[in-house]
């Protein structure tokens, strides 16, 4: 089994680089956010990568899916996190945009990945980056 297997998933690709595009976003929001919006926008584009990561470990199916379920869970969290900052101006129209349809493909991709693993289907070469 190879320990690290989970970052040739083009899921957890895609979630890393809409954790660092929250990342970028939040070095300009204001001050008074660093502890509250910006704190928890952190936590969910985390929490998306830490939970595909902690599920592709587990031996169970059950698990796996489970773990995959709580990193969409955190994604659509982002998502609304997103949508406050667009409401407040802490993020351009253009920035909103870009990032939503990154979260968009990433939700895509984490729930192809959770029916393959309802289904019993094997990961396909559809489901893994070739890095």
């Amino acid at each position: 089994m190879e320990f690290f297997g989970y970052r040739k998933l083009i899921a957890y690709v895609r979630a890393c680089e809409v954790r660092r595009y929250t990342y970028r976003l939040l070095k300009s929001f204001p001050k008074e956010e660093q502890f509250a919006l910006c704190s928890q926008m952190r936590r969910s584009a985390v929490s998306v990568t830490s939970n595909i990561a902690e599920g592709m470990t587990r031996y169970s199916t059950k698990d796996k899916v489970h773990f995959l379920e709580i990193s969409f869970g955190s994604l659509m969290e982002l998502m609304s996190q997103l949508e406050v900052a667009l409401d407040e101006n802490y993020i351009s129209e253009k920035d909103f945009t870009n990032l939503e349809n990154l979260v968009g493909e990433t939700a895509r991709l984490l729930t192809g990945l959770q029916k393959s693993f309802n289904t019993g289907d094997p990961l396909t070469t559809n489901q893994t980056a070739n890095n």
